[in-house]
């Protein structure tokens, strides 16, 4: 990326802010803006997150902010109360509280005598989930969104339920906002009361694994501020971004199809980033085209901003399958609405073990599989971060313990665009049981890279909201939707679906094993096919350089440690996959403010015991500056049985050598058909 170091405003900047909102609580934001909106005010840009302004998100905050700024914008960003240095406690995700202290932090913006009045919202994951629930109660300042990596559907499109099966990151990001929501404010910004802050913290949060799993379908819990309830609530402009790595591309593609406003999607091939930062690369000029739709929609230029295709897409090459990749061929290709009607559906009928041709006619037959809880131990992350390396391994293992379907060899080019279907006859032998559904793109050496996947429990085969068992031998049609995708499978490959009945640690298995037949009579794979002839409809500007604001300086003091382990035991069949994300110690140097970070996961099982799962996950997060040494220290554990949910939890809070807080949790949540 490269730092730009002169830009058209010179920008002044307040790196902590007072702000209050309607309950009393002071929330704690940082400001950069031009000097010159002292008395020329200037529109403002929100950032609304809880992963704290001063020190973790400080680096990233550092490259856009002032770069906005810079741009002519007063860029604000605020950590959500009970994080950082704003008051109060951070008690779950999304709340309506959380969402009316955005209401009041944007009408105190638009208020200042800096500010034009006229603001926008912009963010990655939370902030973005911010922006666009937000959005949907209609601000009065509020003028345009920019959203990267976020969903609309907070039950069956995001790290909890996917197609109604509990996945893993459920479990993993419930750690991750367990230790944020338990991290003290800095004694360097709010004094004496750090303490009395973070005792309050420490004392009062939540176990949110338990709110998670206490919602086991799809209730009013996972519907408030579930935008797909309602899309004609958001009423303002969305540049939506995203990567098909990550877990949140098909929101991307939904917004452009539901939205009734001015929008535009794109999808490169990056995992949880920023498109200027993206990996897997190739990165692209994100911030410039940012300042192109703020400049359109909050200035009022008649600029590029709108120009070109509604969606621009990273169209994938072929590549061999890899935990990790520096940079993805492709190209862009763009269609100017969506749905396209360049992209055509073409059914593959399932025969025994193959792909049909299109319209070919093929017999009735039940084909069977009985998934062992080692499929999915090289599924990688359902949202990749790229740290540890973390995308699906080759999945010829995988496909050892799944019922496979190939086409012939490909004898020209396919290029599809959008997301898959499956559609099955299905019967099983247990009233729960699950479906994981993957397409490879299979090499002439036999090395398979899964291309997308998709989940369904049975249980919710018509709806999420009212869960019913399957009926032991009875046959049904069921439809599994997967992840959308751009991706090329070049001649002399083959196209390769892979069903299986378990797909563990990503997806927690059914309570028993499950002896699933698909009839092949009735069961079909639709491909979305973008014909290799359609033109790409990209603008003739391409984008430009990764480029931002030089970052804050940060020095490593002690080196981090990634790593990603499979291992099983073949005398007691214990098995585990193991993952460190050790970030070591660094020191901020313009708050000489030193944090360690150590994450730990382990998913673990035992032979063929379904009710053998184990998730843990554990944050070690430490602050020091002199004397000063504040550290959190939360423990997770996740467990089963055949009608329940185990959940066991510890949180240590330590000022110095002395444990001040220590708590327990120990939860039994009975299983609602997963």
């Amino acid at each position: 990326m490269r730092a730009v170091t002169s830009l058209p405003y010179e920008i002044t900047e307040e790196d902590h802010v007072r702000i209050p909102v309607s309950d009393g609580t002071v929330l704690s934001a940082r400001i950069w803006r031009p000097v010159s909106s002292d008395t020329e005010p200037v529109p403002a840009i929100l950032e609304y997150i809880p992963y704290r302004k001063r020190d973790l998100t400080a680096p990233r905050d550092s490259i856009h902010h002032p770069y906005l700024a810079g741009h002519g914008y007063a860029c604000v960003r605020v950590d959500i109360r009970g994080t950082g240095e704003s008051e109060g406690v951070l008690a779950d995700e999304y709340l309506e509280r959380e969402q009316l202290d955005a209401e009041d932090v944007l009408e105190w913006i638009a208020a200042q005598p800096w500010c034009t009045g006229d603001t926008g919202m912009m963010g990655i994951s939370w902030g973005a989930f911010a922006a666009l629930q937000v959005a949907a109660r209609k601000p009065p300042s509020l003028r345009a969104i920019v959203i990267s990596s976020f969903t609309d559907d907070r039950f069956a499109d995001d790290m909890h339920y996917m197609g109604g099966c509990l996945l893993s990151d459920n479990v993993a990001e419930s750690g991750t906002m367990f230790a944020y929501a338990t991290l003290p404010p800095d004694p360097a910004v709010v004094g004496e009361r750090w303490r009395e802050m973070w005792l309050e913290r420490l004392e009062n949060c939540s176990l949110w694994i338990d709110n998670w799993l206490g919602h086991q379908r799809r209730d009013g819990y996972w519907r408030h501020a579930s935008v797909s309830e309602n899309y004609s609530d958001v009423q303002v402009p969305v540049l939506a971004s995203s990567g098909w790595a990550d877990g949140y591309s098909n929101a991307v593609i939904r917004l452009l199809a539901h939205l009734d406003v001015p929008r535009r999607g794109l999808i490169g091939p990056w995992s949880h980033k920023y498109p200027h930062l993206g990996e897997p690369g190739p990165a692209i000029g994100y911030l410039q085209e940012v300042v192109k739709w703020w400049d359109h929609w909050l200035r009022g230029e008649e600029n590029e901003a709108m120009d070109g295709p509604m969606l621009r897409t990273w169209m994938q090459e072929s590549v061999p399958p890899s935990t990790s990749y520096e940079d993805r061929p492709g190209r862009w290709v763009g269609e100017a609405t969506w749905p396209s009607p360049h992209v055509k559906p073409q059914q593959l009928p399932l025969a025994r073990h193959r792909l049909a041709r299109p319209g070919e006619t093929v017999a009735d037959e039940a084909l069977t599989v009985s998934s062992p809880l080692s499929v999915g131990q090289f599924s990688g992350k359902w949202a990749s971060y790229s740290a540890p390396p973390d995308l699906p391994y080759d999945q010829r293992e995988e496909d050892g313990g799944s019922l496979v379907f190939e086409t012939d060899v490909l004898t020209e080019r396919c290029e599809i665009l959008g997301s898959p279907k499956v559609r099955l006859e299905v019967s099983a032998d247990q009233p729960v049981a699950m479906i994981a559904a993957r397409i490879s793109d299979v090499a002439p050496d036999g090395r398979a890279t899964r291309v997308t996947y998709g989940l369904l429990n049975l249980t919710h085969r018509d709806g999420h909201d009212e869960p019913a068992p399957m009926e032991p031998g009875e046959r049904c049609a069921v439809e599994i939707e997967l992840n959308a995708v751009a991706q090329a499978f070049p001649a002399g490959h083959r196209i390769r679906l892979s069903l299986s009945t378990s797909y563990w640690p990503l997806a927690w298995p059914p309570p028993k094993p499950v002896l699933l037949s698909v009839h092949t009579g009735h069961s079909a794979l639709e491909l979305p096919v973008r014909p290799v002839a359609e033109p790409d409809e990209l603008p003739a500007r391409p984008f430009g350089e990764p480029e931002g604001a030089p970052p804050i300086p940060v020095t490593a003091l002690t080196p981090g440690e990634q790593r990603w382990t499979v291992s099983r035991d073949l005398v007691d069949y214990r098995a585990a996959l193991d993952i460190v994300k050790n970030a070591g110690t660094v020191r901020f140097e313009d708050i000489d403010l030193e944090v360690t970070r150590d994450v730990r996961e382990r998913y673990s099982w035992v032979a063929e015991d379904f009710c053998s799962p184990v998730a843990e996950t554990e944050w070690v997060v430490t602050f020091a500056r002199g004397e000063w040494q504040a550290r959190s220290e939360t423990r997770t554990r996740v467990s089963c049985t055949d009608t329940e949910f185990v959940i066991d939890a510890q949180l240590d809070g330590y000022d110095g050598a002395r444990r001040i807080v220590s708590r327990n949790w120990h939860r039994r949540i009975p299983r609602d058909l997963v």
